[in-house]
């Protein structure tokens, strides 16, 4: 069964809840929500609403993730898992996260409107903890669902001194019921995210849908440079032994390596601390952080390697001291080959060509990998700009991102072609 499109009439729905959904906000003239806040209570209300009117049947887990599930076939056939965040950054754009939460809600309503039924259910889930804004943990609210939630999150404070824990009970959840958010992974087919690209790439080649190969992952570094204080004016440039010069040398040799790299590589230094800071003192020491990702953990632990040897080779030559340490380190997370290929031929439906590039951005997907398959299709963004009010994303691109999701779910019932992991016959 091949169901009908609107996709004018898709992207101006879509484009009416975006806006809808952006204007709840904890400031005025800018949009940040952030996890269990009250803004966070009205935009969970308003999905809640929006899935009742498409015919869902609508609950919300202990961690706050708003679920609708239609499952044609009855409550015990498996499942295909489609969603977002409805979270955000401080003064963020409208369509980072929520964008996949009403585009699952629009394809489903209308398969579900068409008279298909497959032999699976679906559910549409809006999660609430994908920024990390609030408090110090990130992917909560997906872990949950997926069985892999830390119970010591909920010792986490934000910058208020309130817990995890302390704001679930305030929200009207019970943290005693996280474990029973879970999905039973025997019964999940698969988790599938639209999400705009939140870069560059879809607009420079001029389509409006991309397929995600993989999420990337991420090593951050803390690299602590020292050398000797001195005289600006009195000590010969020959004998200095200069912290943030060997600093700036180290930044510029990562930034040489992720150039050179391949699988998407790519690294930033974000942070640079350096004492004494005064204008005329020779700095002695500098603290500088790396960001590097790759969609491929080999070549990412091979830049690494590289970074690390040259580091330590410019601080030889320098006469410097240099210490490097991880802080934070996410694996590399595929997507699935065979959702790769359905998405793929979805988009081609529409007579659109979906090139396949990795995501450099953290997703619920890296949590929901650890419950079932997953893959990810993104939307065209202007400018590649994303976590910025100038965030947009075209009603017709939308509208195209909700039809490509409507010819997925009507190819899903077909086997995979590449086996796989538990959960992911379909």
């Amino acid at each position: 069964m091949t169901i009908p499109v609107d996709i004018a009439a898709l992207g101006a729905r879509a484009a009416a809840m975006i806006e809808q959904l952006g204007a709840i906000s904890s400031a005025p003239d800018t949009l940040t929500r952030f996890f269990l806040t009250p803004e966070h209570r009205r935009a969970a209300d308003l999905v809640t609403r929006w899935m009742g009117e498409a015919g869902f049947a609508v609950s919300e887990d202990a961690l706050g993730t708003v679920r609708g599930a239609w499952h044609p076939a009855g409550p015990d056939a498996p499942r295909l898992l489609i969603g977002s965040h409805i979270d955000t950054v401080a003064n963020a754009g409208k369509y980072d996260g929520a964008l996949g939460v009403i585009l699952g809600i629009l394809a489903v309503e209308a398969v579900a409107r068409s008279g298909l039924l497959p032999a699976y259910g679906i559910d549409v889930l809006a999660f609430g903890d994908e920024e990390g804004t609030r408090f110090p943990t990130t992917l909560s609210s997906s872990a949950a669902c997926a069985g892999v939630f830390a119970p010591a999150s909920l010792q986490a404070r934000d910058g208020d001194g309130i817990s995890l824990r302390e704001a679930l009970r305030a929200y009207g959840k019970n943290p005693d019921d996280i474990a029973a958010s879970a999905y039973d992974p025997s019964r999940v087919l698969a988790y599938v995210e639209a999400h705009i690209e939140q870069g560059p790439v879809l607009e420079a080649e001029g389509v409006p849908l991309g397929v995600v190969t993989a999420i990337a992952g991420a090593s951050r570094l803390s690299v602590t440079v020292t050398g000797e204080a001195g005289h600006a004016g009195t000590v010969p440039m020959r004998l200095r032994r200069d912290a943030l010069s060997g600093a700036a040398e180290m930044a510029l040799a990562v930034e040489r390596i992720a150039r050179a790299g391949t699988d998407g590589m790519v690294a930033t230094v974000g942070r640079v601390h350096v004492e004494p800071g005064s204008v005329n003192v020779i700095p002695s020491r500098v603290v500088f952080t790396v960001d590097l990702r790759s969609a491929s953990d080999a070549s990412r632990r091979a830049a690494l390697t590289r970074f690390e040897a040259d580091a330590h080779r410019i601080a030889e030559q320098r006469g410097l001291g240099v210490v490097i340490s991880a802080f934070h380190e996410v694996a590399t997370v595929p997507c699935y080959r065979d959702i790769q290929r359905r998405l793929g031929e979805a988009v081609a439906s529409l007579g659109q060509r979906a090139p396949l590039l990795p995501s450099g951005a953290g997703h619920d997907g890296q949590a929901m990998a650890k419950l079932c398959p997953v893959g990810m299709l993104f939307v065209r963004c202007a400018g590649g700009i994303s976590h910025n009010p100038a965030e947009y994303a075209s009603p017709e691109d939308m509208g195209m991102a909700a039809a490509a999701l409507i010819r997925f779910i009507e190819r899903f019932q077909q086997p995979p072609s590449d086996g796989g992991t538990s959960g992911a016959q379909t």
